[in-house]
Parts: structure tokens; C-alpha cells; sequence
């Protein structure tokens, strides 16, 4: 199970983190990759955070094109 906050973002008022899109990518990746070897690739995603509507939006983008590859 992932908890999608993107409050770690760069630019997040909030935060104060350096993360950028590709970084949340491939964390999602990484997390994929675990529930492939150890739950069938299922894996539940809910979206928790983020202050900065432009980053949020660009975060979950990335997010949920990494689930999806």
C-alpha cells in the first residue's frame, strides 16, 4: 500500500523536500517491483498530500504512470 503524499516535492510550501517527479516515479517503480515479487503486483495507492497544486498535479502524473507501466 502506497501513501501518496506529494508534500515531499520540491516547491511544496509545506515540505521543504528536493523531490522531483522522476524521483516519485521511481519510487512507485520500487514499490511495484516488491508487490510483483511478494503480492502478485497488487498494489493499492491513495493520494494523502501535497500543497502546491501545480506539483501535486505533476507528481500524481508521474506516480501513476509508473503504476501503470
Amino acid at each position: 500500500m502506497i501513501s501518496a503524499g506529494f508534500d515531499s516535492r520540491i516547491g511544496d510550501p509545506l515540505g521543504h523536500f528536493t523531490l522531483g517527479d522522476r524521483d516519485f516515479a521511481d519510487l512507485t517503480r520500487v514499490v511495484r517491483d516488491i508487490a510483483g515479487k511478494y503480492a502478485n503486483g497488487r498494489v493499492i495507492s491513495v493520494l494523502e498530500g501535497g500543497y502546491n497544486l501545480y506539483g501535486l498535479t505533476n507528481a500524481t502524473r508521474a506516480h501513476a504512470a509508473a503504476l501503470q507501466e
